[in-house]
This record gives structure tokens, C-alpha cells and sequence, in this order.
């Protein structure tokens, strides 16, 4: 995929610095929690995820980057890393599963997988350069041991861009059988005469009995505002879904037909702007994971613009009764987790709009805003509570990672009137039932600060400078309850 603006100039930068990873070690990787996983070789990161489901195995495929894209003249370089479990809780990390092996391989960009009569299909764009440009092709590659690793098939590249396409933006080709034994290949591509100016985005659809010999057929998406990229499509509980990303936000649409018409959600539940490329897979007793990467930020400052290649970040899927999907956090790539005794609540001298006893926090703040404290955290923990609404508020949430009433840490902020959530300077919008009970569930670690709310939504944000340990409680012109709070510790040297 192609990212934010801000990453062309960082290519330009350091383009001449990074050629093909070749120093990966998959033995020296962590094999247990997977969140927010990144080699642990300080140059290398994780770029697109694939994730692909079979036989009892869970299968993510993942762009091995250096550079943040500036492989190979700043045209990537990347290469497919595998790393696999049987039970999201321990994995197993492989070589490069399908890599450069040619001068005119410019980068193996971000497609899909298939298991089909006893073998494994890897499809994928190459991007190459020649005289006339940078320009994208489809190869595909085969596995004989289950996926682990590829040898490429002839003809190379297999398809080229359509006339109607744009060459450079031919790309993520997702592959799926259907019901009558015909193959699909859903393609990003841009049209060079779109209708309306500024609105050529479309999804190339490849048919083919034998994927070998394919015919392109009608678009079952098209007038987007950017080439849809990395797209997913899958059929679950009755209802079809084609996801797709633009800018790296991943948008979905569902329908009770194959092919739509298509119906677009009430809210999108992929679309966090530090969760790029959301891609999803089939899980036993009908789960459904969805696997992303996190973008650095550019200096490695609270307010710095994303850049291509990070960590990894895995969510549930839930699904609910109108097709509607949520994401929640998923319990296995997690580690266990202690609970703390309950630290002190502190009620500012003199406060009539805040009381705490019997471990419920009780504030009336019809007025303006009142808060109450707790000292002597550590840097990273998991928090969840539950908050009761008794009125119609403002706002109301935390600061967390806060020194003093002064340097307040990170804004934690829910909003019911907005349908609104935000971790500091990054938010997600059509967050639903805010004025019904709150179930809020926020971790931090490291540089990550990950929320969910009411399992259904979640929002992620990188913030590497603040480390204060105290955390603020805060409401704004409303009343409320804050029960059930409990705060968790892991060990470090393990997470």
C-alpha cells in the first residue's frame, strides 16, 4: 500500500541508506503475545499484515520492512515474513517466505493466500521500474509445505494492468474461491478516466478456472477517492463483506448478496488512524481476527506525522445482529495479568462535587469539571471500569501518565454527545450507546496507549514522550458513577 504524504519526504531522505532485509532472524524473535510485535532488530519493522486461516493453523503474513520503505530507491523492498500459531498465544516465526530474488523485483507488495488441492498460492504485486516509470504487475508464487515457503510460477508477472488502469496503482490482489469452483482476484487499481475527476478508484475482478488463464469482469467497486487498497472479502453468519483501505483507514461495506449491491455501515470499526490496513481471517468456533500495523511516528514524538512500517496489532471481530462489525481486544495476544491492590483515591481538599467509598467514585459536576486522582502508578498497566452516566454530559474520562494537575499527562476523552473517543491527538467518531453504561478498558504500554469501549470499539494512539505516574478522573458539566475499577500489572521482561 501506499501511505500518508509526510512519507515521501522521509523516503527521500533515506532512500540511498536501505536496499533488501537480509540480517532477519526469525530465532531470536518474541513467540508469545504477539501485540504489538515488531522484529526485535532495531531496523527492521512490520509492514502490511496478511493473516490467512487453515487446518487449525493461524497464518500472518507480514511485510518485512527496513527504512520505512525506502528499500530499493524508496520503492520498498519488502519481502513476505511468516509467523504462525495454533493457538494466538504462542508462535512461530519463519524465514523470508516469499522474497526478492531478482534484480527488476523492486518490492513484494501486499496480497493474499489460498490453500487449494493440497498446496498453498501466494499472490502478490511486484512493483518494478523501467524507463517509463514505476509500474505494478501480478505474480504468484506456490508452497508445498503448507505455506512456509514459495517457489515462483511462470509466467512472471502473470497480468498486467488493464488499459482502463493505471500502471502504478495495480496492486493487493485478494484471491478466493466460490461456490462453483471459480477463483476471484479483487485488484486495487485507478482509473485513468474516472467520471468525476478525483474519483477513479476501483477494484480490478479476475475471474479464472485454473489460476492460470484469467478475464477481467465487472468492478464490484468503483468511485473512490483513492485507489482502494489491501482489499479482504469474506462471507460470514449470512452476510458478505469487501473490505478495503484508503490512506491507510480501512473502510468495509456489507451486503446479503455475494457481490452487493452493498450497504454502507453506520459506523466503521476499522478506521483508527494509528492501525493501518486492516485484513481479516477466519478463526475456530466462528471468530473472526483482524491483523493490522501501527505506523512509527516520524521523530518519535507525540506530534509527529505517521511513516510507513511498525508494530503489529491484532483485534477480535464481532459481528452484530444487523451485520454491523465492532472490534474488541483480543484476549490471547495479551499476557496474563495481576491484579493490584486498589491505590488510594484522591479527592481534591475541600471537594463538594466528588466522593469515593465503597469503591465507587461518585462525581456531580453539573457546573464545570471535577476530578479525582491516583498516585504512584507504574509507566504500564491495564485499567478497566465501569462508568454510569446520570445525567447528560460534556465530557468525561481520564489523564493519564500525568506529573502534576500542571503537566496532566495524556486525555483520555469520551464524548456521547458527539459520538465521540479520543486518546490525546487521535479519535474514532460514531462511538454508539455512551450515555447507557460505559465498560472502559485502556492499556498502556510502552510508547502504545490502546482503548476499548463496551467491547465493541477500539482506538489506538503512540505516544513515546510522556511518563508520569499519576492518572486523573475528570468530568465535565454532567454527573456519574465509577465502579468496578481494577488496575492490572504484567511483568516487563516478558511484555
Amino acid at each position: 500500500m501506499k501511505t500518508k504524504l509526510l512519507l515521501v519526504f522521509i523516503l527521500f531522505s533515506t532512500s540511498v541508506f536501505a536496499q533488501v532485509v537480509k540480517d532477519y532472524d526469525p530465532q531470536i524473535q518474541r513467540t508469545t503475545n504477539l501485540q504489538y510485535f515488531k522484529p526485535v532488530e532495531k531496523h527492521l519493522f512490520t509492514g502490511d499484515c496478511m493473516p490467512y486461516y487453515h487446518k487449525g493453523t493461524f497464518y500472518i503474513y507480514w511485510l518485512l520492512d527496513e527504512g520505512h520503505h525506502a528499500g530499493l530507491g524508496g520503492l520498498g523492498g519488502h519481502q513476505w515474513a511468516l509467523s504462525t500459531s495454533k493457538d494466538l498465544i504462542n508462535w512461530t516465526h519463519y524465514p523470508v517466505a516469499v522474497g526478492i530474488d531478482e534484480d527488476w523485483e523492486k518490492s513484494i507488495c501486499t496480497g493474499s493466500v489460498i490453500a487449494d488441492k493440497g498446496k498453498f498460492y501466494a499472490f502478490y504485486s511486484t512493483r518494478v521500474k523501467d524507463a517509463k516509470g514505476v509500474h505494478e504487475q501480478l505474480s504468484y508464487a506456490m508452497s508445498e509445505d503448507e505455506g512456509k515457503s514459495y517457489v515462483k510460477q511462470k509466467p512472471n508477472p502473470f497480468y498486467y494492468a488493464p488499459q482502463e488502469c493505471v500502471s502504478r496503482d495495480f496492486r493487493d490482489p485478494k484471491i478466493f474461491k466460490d461456490r462453483e469452483d471459480v477463483y476471484h482476484l479483487f485488484i486495487s487499481g485507478y482509473k485513468k478516466e474516472p467520471e468525476l475527476d478525483g474519483f477513479g478508484g476501483y477494484l480490478v475482478h479476475l475471474i479464472s478456472k485454473d489460476l492460470k488463464d484469467w478475464k477481467e469482469i465487472e468492478s464490484l467497486l468503483t468511485g473512490q477517492v483513492a485507489t482502494p487498497e489491501c482489499s479482504d472479502y469474506f462471507q460470514w453468519n449470512g452476510w458478505y463483506y469487501l473490505l478495503y483501505s484508503t490512506g491507510g483507514d480501512t473502510y468495509y461495506v456489507k451486503s446479503k448478496k455475494p457481490y452487493g449491491p452493498w450497504e454502507y455501515p453506520s459506523t466503521q470499526a476499522f478506521v483508527e488512524q494509528w492501525a493501518s490496513v486492516y485484513k481479516t481471517a477466519e478463526y475456530k468456533d466462528n471468530r473472526r481476527i483482524a491483523v493490522a500495523y501501527m505506523p512509527c511516528r516520524s521523530n518519535n514524538r507525540d506530534f509527529d506525522g505517521p511513516i510507513w512500517g511498525g508494530n503489529m496489532l491484532l483485534r477480535e471481530v464481532v459481528q452484530g445482529s444487523d451485520g454491523t462489525l465492532y472490534t474488541k481486544f483480543l484476549s490471547e495476544s495479551l499476557p496474563q495479568m495481576s491484579l493490584l491492590q486498589m491505590p488510594e483515591v484522591e479527592i481534591p481538599v475541600g471537594s463538594k462535587t466528588v466522593s469515593y467509598s465503597d469503591g465507587k467514585l461518585i462525581i456531580d459536576s453539573p457546573n464545570g469539571t471535577s476530578v479525582a486522582s491516583i498516585s504512584d502508578l507504574p509507566v504500564n498497566y491495564r485499567i478497566t471500569m465501569e462508568i454510569q452516566p446520570l445525567s447528560n454530559y460534556d465530557e468525561i474520562g481520564l489523564f493519564v501518565r500525568a506529573t502534576d494537575k500542571r503537566e496532566r499527562g495524556y486525555k483520555i476523552e469520551l464524548n456521547a454527545n458527539k459520538e465521540s473517543a479520543f486518546i490525546y491527538n487521535t479519535g474514532i467518531n460514531t462511538v454508539k450507546d455512551m450515555r447507557k453504561t460505559i465498560i472502559l478498558d485502556l492499556i498502556l504500554k510502552d510508547e502504545f496507549i490502546d482503548m476499548n469501549i463496551n467491547g465493541k470499539r477500539s482506538v489506538i494512539n503512540r505516544l513515546p514522550e510522556k511518563k508520569g505516574q499519576k492518572l486523573f478522573f475528570f468530568l465535565k458539566n454532567g454527573s456519574a458513577t465509577i465502579k468496578n475499577i481494577n488496575i492490572y500489572q504484567w511483568n516487563d521482561k516478558l511484555w
